[in-house]
């Protein structure tokens, strides 16, 4: 097969390597009984295409891998047909454990019902205790133990103080220490709305991993191995994780990026980029529409994210895509010594 081009002598085979990271229906041959073939079809997302096989990635997330001269038709097929429901229930507390699995530190301990994390200093969530619920000890001697966990690891100490969730009292504790803010609203939103909108499809491509042409846009970004590292450890960690690319021209850095981890009933949706001389143009929210029809596809029905409470650019976006506030949460630093 040339590359690009279609499987040659088989018309039923209307897709190519062009189409990787698109929703396809594909039909090969499974077996064979009694010297006859026998056919399966499967739909879902085209992750890769070589010159020895091919793999989909259907709704149960499960990789289908086959010779590409087992394939026998193709074709590329309209994102899934998302089904309006209700976001499902869930506490901010519970909302905030689902989101920590979706974004999971490198190194976790428990502190009582808190969650010490640290990953090489890479992003605040994940260097961060999350302060939810009882840590065993009173206020002052949780932060003390937090204050030298961080310290044995040569980063500074973070608490993740979630409203409502974290216990009575700790505001006042980190107000007498001095600590910083930094306030992050967590929006919802049902999922099936947001996976109508957008246009151009098409133009979307879907991974399992963070490629070099993703993470060419990816803010964070750096050039400290061990972050890096820890970075890549980091985004790709959770149940199911999606990573969405709007391409740029040939041999041009990508015009937009996203990432969706889906959990059961729930999709978080973050590393929302788009380059600045492509906004504007409403790849963002195509982008998020493709995400969100694969997270309803695996059975999500419920769509969260955070943002930080100064983002008016960001918030005004999540308002248009029927994004609420369920709560905050914000950060503080402890002081060193």
């Amino acid at each position: 097969m040339a590359a690009g081009g279609p499987v040659q002598n088989r018309p039923e085979v209307r897709i190519d390597r062009s189409d990787v990271g698109l929703r396809v229906s594909v039909r090969r041959v499974a077996e064979f009984v009694d010297d006859r073939p026998v056919f399966r079809d499967v739909i879902g997302v085209l992750t890769s295409w070589d010159d020895l096989e091919l793999t989909v990635v259907p709704r149960s997330g499960d990789p289908v891998t086959f010779a590409e001269k087992l394939l026998v038709a193709g074709k590329v097929v309209p994102l899934f047909p998302a089904r309006r429901a209700a976001p499902p229930a869930a506490s901010p507390p519970e909302l905030q454990r689902i989101a920590a699995l979706g974004w999971p530190a490198v190194e976790q301990e428990p502190l009582g019902e808190w969650t010490l994390r640290a990953s090489a200093g890479f992003t605040r969530r994940a260097n961060s205790v999350q302060a939810l619920g009882d840590p065993g000890l009173p206020p002052a001697e949780a932060l003390a133990a937090v204050r030298r966990w961080y310290a044995a690891r040569g980063l500074p100490a973070w608490v993740e103080v979630s409203t409502p969730g974290s216990p009575d009292g700790l505001r006042d504790e980190l107000s007498r220490l001095g600590a910083a803010y930094s306030p992050t609203l967590v929006r919802v939103a049902a999922l099936a709305p947001l996976a109508r909108l957008g246009s151009g499809h098409r133009r979307v491509r879907l991974a399992r991993t963070a490629g070099a042409e993703w993470m060419s846009l990816y803010r964070r970004v750096t050039d400290d191995p061990a972050v890096e590292e820890a970075a890549r450890q980091v985004i790709h960690g959770g149940p199911s994780v999606w990573f969405a690319t709007v391409p740029g021209a040939p041999g041009q850095p990508p015009l937009a990026i996203g990432r969706c981890v889906i959990d059961g009933p729930w999709a978080c949706f973050g590393a929302i980029e788009v380059a600045p001389y492509a906004r504007r143009a409403g790849l963002a929210t195509t982008l998020m529409a493709v995400l969100a029809a694969r997270a309803a596809e695996e059975g999500a029905t419920g769509a969260y994210l955070q943002v930080e409470a100064e983002n008016d650019g960001a918030i005004a976006l999540y308002d248009g895509l029927g994004f609420t506030t369920s709560h905050t949460y914000h950060y503080a630093r402890l002081p060193q010594g």
